[in-house]
């Protein structure tokens, strides 16, 4: 139990960190265009790792050594683990060196056409000296996923926590000298410390590593087999922030990285209530798939959805009514200005009820991969992506680059709303009657919150924006959980129970 508790601990310190570091990064560069070339070169550098040794080969690797290790065969899962591991430093390897000498090229054609010489010029420079990290990312994946397979999460959700804190670092004390590369130094620092946590892990559990690459080995042939869904369901999101990127170059200096800021501030919440849901639901849903239990499966789904919905909504409406006072008080300081505070709002309110689409795929795609189908969110996925290149085209040149974080949002509402009908037919109906109640009550609750968020950000109470940017979100949430209350939703009680515990 106490394990258990450290390691929930570890999980939400590092989406502290990750606040923390979006704030110093904030203050030591604001919205400039110097940030806009580091997360421009940060696109090549995190494809690679997503499509190569990101969620798609743990999600693949974990199954197959786990396997392995369950019928007893320890030499054969270390040598699993030694095959995959030379396999994915050899092609990460090959591949951060292609796009080192192709760096020009896709800066100049497929990254950022519209940003000027110089800053093209920054931005190879910076991919180049990331790329690094991705070759190391790739190999620490991979340890992750072998101290997961033997229920051991310690170190791995330590591991991002000792990375965002070297992102600090360089961003506190190296910005000022070297400027944006002191957040690549940090990037590369970091990456190195991630792995070495898990290199302590592994000496723990006594890995055993062997210079092999065993292409012909079944159990490899399996991780490959059970990755493809997953890459191209990654590849498709990540053709997305490509996208955005390609489209953002060509605006005016900061368009990327008030984006940036608000898509994280935006996630936030998603990342600590549906995340964390839809990762302790699964292995339920799993089970009661596995025992035949349909109806109750349907019935604990439909319950996660709802209280999921129950938290996403509000903070939806927050997000939206109270996003200049939240910006203040995380983020406008230093270089971060008063206009990057527009900028990055601006953005926000188009993001912001995106986060109920989101969060609710979190669980309807935990539900389709309990059912072992990985086909349907993943097609699913593409669509959306299609669709949010499509609606990002059509709505640019009318709102900037505010309309590439509106067609986000509406194509994510979309893609929850196919998943929830195709769910529906596979599972023979949800409890709609209740989804719909919880939608409804929550949102006049909501509306509630929102009337005096937006009543409150008109004062001007003396306040620094701190206390100001606290209490205003304090008493929205004493709102609508009062307004929940009078409205008799039952999820209050959920609430409660966390509350007591």
């Amino acid at each position: 139990m106490r394990a258990a508790t450290l390691v929930v601990a570890l999980f939400f310190l590092s989406r502290v960190t990750g606040l923390a570091r979006e704030m110093v990064i904030g203050a030591r560069f604001g919205t400039s265009a110097e940030l806009d070339a580091y997360l421009a070169a940060f696109r090549v550098p995190d494809l690679l790792f997503q499509l190569m040794a990101g969620g798609a080969l743990g999600s693949a690797f974990i199954p197959v050594f786990t396997g392995v290790l369950t019928r007893q065969q320890l030499p054969t899962a270390w040598r699993l683990f030694s095959a995959v591991v030379n396999l994915v430093g050899l092609l990460m390897t090959v591949f951060a060196l292609v796009a080192a000498l192709l760096a020009p090229f896709l800066v100049r054609t497929l990254l950022a056409p519209g940003f000027s010489p110089a800053q093209q010029a920054l931005t190879v420079m910076l991919m180049r000296w990331m790329l690094i990290s991705t070759v190391v990312f790739g190999l620490s994946g991979i340890m992750m996923a072998v101290l997961n397979s033997f229920q051991h999460f310690l170190l791995p959700a330590l591991a991002p926590v000792l990375y965002n804190l070297s992102i600090i670092a360089g961003a506190w004390f190296l910005g000022p000298s070297v400027g944006v590369y002191g957040l690549v130094i940090g990037v590369v620092v970091g990456a190195f410390l991630h792995l070495d946590s898990q290199i302590i892990g592994l000496w723990w559990y006594r890995a055993r590593y062997r210079p092999v690459l065993s292409l012909a080995d079944p159990h490899v042939h399996e991780v490959a087999r059970l990755m493809g869904p997953r890459v191209l369901g990654l590849a498709a999101v990540q053709l997305n922030f490509w996208v955005n990127t390609l489209l953002a170059s060509g605006l005016a200096p900061g368009s990327l990285s008030a984006l940036n800021y608000a898509w994280l501030l935006m996630l936030l919440p998603q990342g600590i209530v549906a995340q964390a849901v839809a990762t302790a639901a699964f292995p339920t849903f799993a089970t009661l798939e596995a025992r035949g239990q349909r109806d109750e499966l349907r019935r604990i789904v439909s319950q996660t959805l709802r209280g999921v919905l129950f938290l996403a909504i509000p903070a939806a409406a927050g997000l939206f009514a109270w996003r200049v006072p939240l910006i203040r008080m995380l983020l406008e300081r230093g270089e971060f200005s008063a206009t990057s505070t527009q900028l990055t709002a601006t953005a926000l309110a188009c993001y912001a009820f995106g986060l109920i689409g989101h969060s609710a795929v979190e669980i309807v795609a935990r539900a389709f991969y309990a059912l072992h189908d990985t086909r349907t969110p993943v097609l699913v996925t593409c669509a959306g992506v299609a669709l949010n290149i499509a609606l990002s085209l059509a709505l640019l040149p009318r709102f900037n680059y505010a309309g590439l974080a509106l067609a986000n949002t509406l194509a994510t509402l979309a893609e929850m709303a196919a998943l929830l009908w195709l769910l529906a037919r596979r599972l023979g109906g949800l409890e709609w009657s209740q989804l719909a109640a919880t939608s409804g009550r929550g949102g006049l609750a909501a509306a509630a919150m929102m009337a005096l968020l937006v009543w409150l950000s008109r004062l001007d109470a003396g306040l620094s924006p701190v206390l100001f940017g606290a209490a205003g979100l304090a008493m929205g949430a004493l709102v609508y959980l009062a307004a929940a209350v009078a409205l008799r939703m039952p999820e209050t009680q959920m609430v409660r129970r966390l509350l007591r515990r």
